[in-house]
């Protein structure tokens, strides 16, 4: 094989291709925004390592109806809901489509980042973005406390 003389012509028009569909790389991988993509769930699981029956919320503290923030013993963001007087769920706080943490209002968790809305007692999606549930945490009644399960 031998080799081909270059042209300063050859040089520059193969430079120009090459930084061209470099830079269209770089702004197709910057139109790829948060609309079309969605986080993965992350799995439903117990409150982290904590031994089962460590407290997280006097009952008292949420209301049949309501819900409350709280941290998990391992420090991730929750939210305990009760929709009975004798009910109690667990949901992790971090919204599902972009890992923003979501507020509770009443029966729904917003995310405030981008406007998806959960069910507080179910945990699942009532508005998208997001389009997987909030992950359950394992909770239960013991006495007047809400315990990990």
């Amino acid at each position: 094989m031998t080799a081909q003389p270059h042209t300063r012509r050859t040089v520059l028009t193969t430079g120009a291709a090459v930084a061209g569909a470099a830079a269209g790389t770089v702004a197709l991988a910057a139109c790829g925004g948060d609309e079309n993509t969605t986080a993965p769930a992350p799995p439903s699981q117990p409150a982290a390592d904590a031994p089962a029956g460590t407290q997280l919320a006097a009952l008292g503290e949420v209301p049949v109806g309501g819900t409350k923030a709280v941290k998990t013993p391992d420090g991730r963001d929750a939210v305990l809901s009760r929709p009975r007087q004798n009910q109690v769920a667990c949901f992790s706080a971090v919204c599902t489509h972009q890992g923003c943490k979501v507020n509770a209002e009443g029966a729904q968790l917003v995310c405030p980042c981008h406007g998806s809305v959960f069910d507080a007692f179910t945990g699942d999606v009532k508005e998208g973005p997001a389009d997987q549930p909030l992950p359950a945490i394992d909770v239960r009644i013991q006495n007047d406390r809400i315990v990990t399960a």
